[in-house]
């Protein structure tokens, strides 16, 4: 090339760039001026996003399932969890509510027993029940209370309804008694309202007494409550004994018949009173008839032969032990 060549002619495509690039900027220049000033490009920009916003979404959703995934498997773990949790839980609760139950119902009773012997003013001793036989032909109770603790054969058994039966054996460490409902068993009583005096006998269940040979012209009737008469010295007057039933004549129709509910509660709770400060009074035996061996009676005092005096004892005069007597069943008085 020529030295002395000036510079080269510029081409019409270089121009037009050129050109377009000016427009551009002013154009530009423009736009920025109005937005400054009148804000109309926000309100098109403001409407490109919400036509846009559903591609944002579709190309945010596999995303956002990941994480919902991975959420909904961490929660149902941690609601397992939860649940075994709560679940043995409430199963100590129930077992701690199930003693508390049984707790105030056991105070309940003791209360009761209490109560009563509060408003009797009773010297009675508490004793629990170790084992109970209500077989229909032996019901009979046994006691964690024995001879070491001051128990005595024929105390007179009680609970906070009434009387419950007499104890028959005693060792160091034990009772039985006997309850008012052994079909050996039975109680002279009256009615509280009237007094008339009744037998009461035990029937083999734990809820039934039976009143047999009620005159028939005796004032009772259904609903009146046998109290212990007192009579054979056995038991204390003025314990109840059970309610009336409905009376009926006997086989034999010269007398009535009654069913009783027991006053106490024979087939529940696990503990009763030994009742202490009564003892039954002693039967002395009637004197002999004079020239009459009877026995089980007392000798009348013989005056001592004079000195030097043989006596002669025929062998049938011999002396008899007295007779013991073996009947469970209190005698009618």
């Amino acid at each position: 090339m020529p030295s002395h060549a000036g510079p080269p002619a510029a081409r019409p495509g270089d121009v037009a760039g050129v050109l377009r690039l000016l427009v551009y900027l002013v154009l530009a220049v423009v736009l920025m001026v109005l937005d400054h000033r009148g804000g109309w490009l926000r309100t098109a920009r403001a409407q490109v996003e919400v036509a846009v916003q559903p591609l944002w979404w579709l190309a945010g959703l596999p995303s956002r399932l990941g994480t919902s995934m991975r959420e909904d498997a961490a929660t149902r773990a941690q609601l397992a969890r939860d649940n075994h949790v709560l679940r043995n839980a409430l199963l100590v609760s129930g077992a701690r509510n199930a003693r508390l139950q049984a707790a105030a119902a056991e105070n309940e009773r003791l209360r009761a027993l209490l109560g009563g012997v509060e408003r009797r003013r009773l010297d009675v001793q508490l004793a629990g029940i170790l084992d109970i036989d209500l077989d229909p032909t032996r019901q009979r109770l046994v006691l964690d209370a024995g001879a070491r603790e001051g128990v005595q054969v024929g105390q007179a058994v009680i609970d906070a309804g009434g009387l419950m039966g007499q104890v028959i054996a005693a060792t160091p460490t034990t009772a039985t008694v006997l309850l008012i409902t052994d079909p050996d068993h039975a109680v002279p009583a009256m009615v509280a309202r009237t007094g008339v005096r009744l037998m009461v006998y035990g029937g083999g269940r734990a809820d039934l007494l039976h009143a047999t040979d009620v005159p028939l012209s005796a004032d009772v009737r259904a609903g009146d409550v046998l109290l212990t008469s007192g009579l054979g010295g056995r038991f204390p007057a003025g314990f109840a004994i059970g309610t009336l039933g409905p009376l009926r004549p006997d086989d034999s129709r010269a007398f009535l018949e009654a069913d009783v509910a027991p006053a106490a509660q024979l087939d529940r709770g696990r503990d009763v009173l030994l009742l202490r400060g009564y003892k039954p009074p002693a039967v002395s035996p009637a004197p002999c008839a004079a020239g009459v061996a009877t026995p089980g009676c007392a000798p009348a005092a013989a005056s001592a032969p004079p000195a030097g005096t043989t006596v002669a004892t025929p062998a049938s005069a011999s002396p008899m032990p007295a007779a013991t007597p073996t009947a469970t069943r209190e005698a009618t008085p």
